[in-house]
């Protein structure tokens, strides 16, 4: 391979978590000199649709196009596969996969084969997001077929709250706090390895890693496109486990 391959990102959603995985990806990246770091096309597009609105509340515009519409111009500007750092839009995903004919780089079953590998098959695996994943249920299917399950926080209307909070002004103690008290809520219940599965939540991972064994889905995709794009040797958690999970 002559150089990294470019990536495309399907960003805004919201932009702080697509600024936090690009700052993540040069982290991450084995680079001596500008040239060696990934290059990427990020579609900056927080005019998404509501996915809290339209999978929550049952209002609002049906974001699959708007997402198909970012895929298909990123493909044209020439990426060679896409990545989303979104664990909730990723219920979209069959959309954005139909619009393309390059890949797109699974976060949500990655981070579920990462999670099983490291817990074991059979266990609880508690899951730290939006309400809308337990609704919409992609992490228990991801789960389900890496033999496990989905555990929930109890309090899922806090963790809604935090959210919103954390959209309109940023990290806070607060959001930090009700983060800290669903793992240990989790913990409580045997989740003993719990994914932080809203991108949000990634920018206060901190406070569910205080609490319990934590995996931050976003790291998770961080990985996966650098083993994308510079091959597996250059992957810093390497997980074969979870290598079958771009589609």
């Amino acid at each position: 391979m002559s150089g990294p391959r470019r990536i495309g990102i399907l960003g805004g959603m919201g932009p702080e978590a697509t600024v936090e995985l690009m700052s993540r990806l040069i982290a991450a990246t084995p680079a001596r000199d500008d040239s060696d770091h990934i290059p990427l096309l990020v579609d900056m597009n927080p005019q998404v649709p509501s996915r809290i609105a339209r999978l929550i509340e049952g209002s609002g515009a049906d974001p699959g196009p708007v997402l198909a519409q970012m895929a298909r111009g990123l493909e044209r500007a020439g990426v060679a596969a896409l990545a989303m750092p979104c664990n909730t839009a990723h219920h979209y995903a069959p959309v954005i996969c139909a619009a393309v004919s390059i890949p797109f780089i699974d976060m949500v079953e990655r981070a579920a084969a990462r999670a099983v590998a490291q817990a074991g098959q059979g266990a609880r695996i508690g899951i730290l997001g939006s309400p809308a994943l337990r609704q919409i249920g992609i992490f228990d299917a991801a789960l389900a077929r890496h033999g496990a399950s989905a555990a929930y926080p109890t309090d899922q209307p806090a963790l809604l709250e935090a959210i919103r909070q954390m959209k309109a002004a940023g990290p806070s103690a607060a959001a930090a706090a009700t983060l800290g008290a669903a793992a240990a809520d989790l913990a409580g219940r045997g989740a003993g390895v719990q994914l932080v599965a809203c991108t949000e939540f990634s920018l206060i991972a901190h406070a569910a890693a205080e609490q319990a064994d934590t995996l931050d889905t976003l790291d998770v995709l961080v990985d996966a496109i650098v083993e994308f794009a510079l091959g597996p040797d250059h992957v810093r958690t390497k997980d074969k486990m979870a290598a079958s999970a771009v589609t």
